[in-house]
């Protein structure tokens, strides 16, 4: 797709989903095009019992356990959730109603009806919570609840997103609409067509007490069930319909979100304002690829102190690259430069228990591990953003940060190999091809 074409996308999607059909303007139980009903307003197919219980331990539980676990909820669940003209209602007590499919990036149209002093929320990938509770109920205004329903509410204090930016929630015995989009761990919120949370990062709520990784928390998993919880009070829901994104339109989402100020620094043509072995690469598509067997790093002439790069990048099968960050224009980025922030499809079978932790794809290689799982698959394309501030960098994969360090606190090295040139204040962009044919596309750089 040209610059060209992606723009008109862009444009495109921005409209679609400012006109998106609200839930409480559709038939029941008829999903929109391109939508399919988590509910199907007759019986409990397709959903489990639930939890507030981390879905990477979920997964990680033995078989035999997690099949037990899943039927003493199941069946919990069951116990306290029923069908009544085609609502699925919910008694204020028992396990959360969860989705039996996992999903990754979505939009979710749900709509809900509550009571005085019910508290409820949807988790999102499992993770807590887009907040439902009465906004009217004095004793929780501490808490929140008369900024009213949407936000985040598990999010740190003060972190985006937490509370909603305005009241939207409508009197009682009236049906409320969501309309939440989620990709990577960005999620926006709409709430009776208001929208209370932009583009907000949904914190790791299961790593803020882990001792393994509170000090670092991992983002929320790539791919999770929708959970309906029950916290005290009967809750009501009707027209639950879901619409899975593909990278496509995930990336340009993502690329539509605080885009001022940035500048191409490729024209899609041809390499002007780039240095370094350019005959080993080619312009293709409208991209930047490296060739197969050859390798060495390009970098722009132009040369950037602090800045925010975005861009998208496509790897083959066990492809190998790196982005050269403040690479003073000769020697091995990865050393002479402040870092190589690497680019690497490191779930191929080749790499698998070879890796150091400070390898894998984001890391500042050979001195920061990135967090693994968020990579599309091969051949899909990326999306990736790079903010370089003094000695910080923040890598952001399709959404997810999986990179947030201070290179100047770092003093072990892989192998024990010195980084010269990780304290450098500025240098050229660029990427450092080791001899797969990974592309690059829409590289843009806004200066800080």
């Amino acid at each position: 797709m040209s610059s060209v074409s992606r723009r008109h996308f862009v444009a495109a999607m921005i409209a679609a989903l400012s006109l998106s059909v609200g839930p409480g303007l559709l038939a029941a139980d008829s999903p929109p095009p391109g939508f399919i009903a988590l509910f199907n307003g007759r019986d409990l197919a397709g959903w489990r019992g639930g939890d507030t219980f981390d879905h990477r331990r979920w997964l990680a539980m033995p078989e035999a356990e997690r099949s037990a676990t899943n039927g003493e909820w199941t069946a919990d669940m069951r116990k306290h959730w029923r069908v009544e003209n085609g609502e699925l209602v919910n008694d204020g007590n028992g396990k959360y109603a969860t989705t039996e499919k996992d999903y990754g990036d979505f939009e979710l149209l749900v709509e809900y009806k509550t009571v005085p002093k019910a508290d409820s929320g949807i988790y999102l990938r499992g993770c807590p919570q887009v907040q439902i509770w009465d906004s009217t109920e004095k004793e929780k205004f501490p808490l929140g609840a008369d900024k009213g329903s949407g936000g985040l509410w598990n999010n740190s204090s003060g972190a985006p997103g937490k509370d909603p930016r305005m009241l939207a929630d409508k009197a009682f015995g009236e049906w409320n609409s969501f309309r939440i989009l989620m990709v990577g761990s960005r999620v926006s919120v709409w709430l009776n067509e208001k929208h209370v949370v932009d583009h907000a990062v949904l914190e790791n709520y299961y790593d803020k007490n882990d001792t393994e990784h509170k000090a670092n928390p991992r983002p929320v998993p790539a791919k999770g069930p929708i959970e309906l919880q029950t916290h005290g009070g009967e809750i009501r829901w009707r027209n639950l319909f879901l619409r899975e994104i593909g990278a496509e339109e995930a990336n340009r989402i993502l690329e539509s979100h605080n885009a001022g100020g940035f500048q191409s620094v490729f024209n899609e043509k041809n390499f002007d304002g780039w240095s370094g072995p350019v005959n080993e690469y080619e312009v293709r598509d409208g991209a930047i690829c490296c060739q197969k067997g050859k390798g060495g790093t390009i970098y722009t002439k132009d040369e950037f102190g602090d800045f925010v790069a975005r861009l998208e990048f496509r790897l083959p099968p066990g492809g190998n690259n790196g982005l050269a960050i403040r690479y003073p224009g000769e020697g091995d980025t990865a050393y002479a430069g402040m870092c190589e922030l690497q680019i690497l499809d490191d779930d191929a079978p080749q790499y698998q228990g070879k890796l150091d932790p400070r390898q894998v794809c984001g890391s500042v290689y050979g001195m920061v591990a990135a967090h693994r799982g968020y990579l599309r698959p091969v051949g899909q394309w990326n999306f990736e953003e790079v903010r370089v501030k003094g000695s910080t960098i923040r890598v952001e994969l399709n959404g997810s940060v999986i990179t947030d360090a201070d290179v100047a606190d770092v003093k072990e090295f892989m192998a024990g190999h010195p980084h010269p040139g990780k304290d450098r204040p500025s240098g050229h962009f660029g990427f450092a091809g080791h001899n797969d044919p990974v592309c690059f596309r829409t590289i843009r750089i806004k200066r800080l």
